[in-house]
């Protein structure tokens, strides 16, 4: 029997058994494939707070872990087959066995688009990114390309015309969705029903193959390709219903992450929140992992660990 079981290893996850493991809860962290996920496969990181320079993100999330076993937090690398929540008890059924917890923090962050781009997957963090916020200070002076059709890629063209010479906005639709109003962005050349086709690159991208709206192909001379087409949704679906979650799949979490179950708490991307970074989704669980002390404790309040 666990104090808590964590399901997922990424920034929410392994911040959260920093937490729960030094708070001397007995701590099982759970991940069918930890060197995966958003952050994992990020080439590089400069703008984590208390990290000076460049690293990758599986490096940071390697010394998240590490600090975390050094907790005593246990890891284990598994798929989850089924989930019951609803009781007292947190039961989680693997593909090795049966693990109990007393409660269960969920921070599988989101899952990608069922198809990707040629060359998108190969290419990501090597010019290939999903978030500007992240990456957009490498690619100053540069010319990208942004795929997106919502307000999402609006808000990231928006903020990526901060730094690069020109970007060229890819838009699948005829318009984008949800958008009354395009403002004029800063060397920005819109693409309406236009079509992403490729990614091309070797070991850094060079060019975005595209399909015109007037039917033709050509190719876009690009350092470096943001896509945010719509598809990424919370990885929650292993849930089953016993959760409450909203239309998108969001778990409906309160402001200590905590759900409507007793026992079950989210951090991270599993949560609806409009910033998508690893310094949020890493506070995310420590606020998680404090309100399952408050709860295995019976503790009227949160107790924050200063030291």
């Amino acid at each position: 029997m666990y104090d808590v079981i964590i399901v997922g290893a990424g920034p929410a996850g392994a911040s959260a058994a920093i937490y729960t493991a030094r708070g001397n809860l007995k701590t099982l962290v759970i991940d069918k494939a930890p060197n995966t996920g958003a952050l994992a496969i990020t080439h590089k990181i400069a703008n984590y707070p208390g990290v000076i320079g460049e690293l990758s993100g599986k490096d940071l999330l390697d010394t998240m872990r590490d600090q975390a076993r050094g907790f005593g937090a246990e890891f284990i690398q598994t798929t989850i087959t089924d989930v019951d929540l609803e009781g007292e008890t947190k039961y989680v059924f693997t593909a090795d066995g049966m693990f109990e917890g007393k409660a269960i923090i969920i921070a599988t962050g989101s899952k990608g688009r069922n198809r990707m781009l040629p060359g998108e997957e190969n290419l990501m963090g090597r010019g290939v990114s999903t978030c500007a916020t992240c990456d957009g200070a490498f690619f100053e002076g540069k010319t990208v390309a942004v795929i997106g059709d919502s307000e999402e890629a609006l808000e990231e063209a928006q903020a990526l015309s901060k730094f690069t010479k020109s970007i060229h906005f890819v838009v699948p639709r005829p318009e984008l969705q949800g958008v009354h109003h395009v403002p004029e962005l800063k060397g920005t050349n819109m693409l309406y029903k236009t079509k992403p086709l490729e990614v091309l690159g070797d070991k850094q991208v060079h060019g975005l193959r595209i399909r015109t709206s007037s039917g033709g192909e050509e190719v876009l001379d690009v350092d470096g390709v943001f896509v945010f087409l719509s598809g990424s949704k919370p990885g929650t679906d292993f849930l089953q219903d016993q959760v409450p979650l909203d239309e998108d799949g969001f778990m409906i979490l309160d402001s200590s992450m905590q759900s409507p179950v007793t026992g079950v708490f989210g951090a991270g991307e599993v949560r609806r929140t409009p910033v998508k970074q690893a310094v949020v989704a890493a506070a995310d669980g420590a606020i998680a992992a404090m309100a399952v002390d408050k709860f295995i404790n019976k503790r009227a309040q949160l107790i924050p660990q200063y030291k």
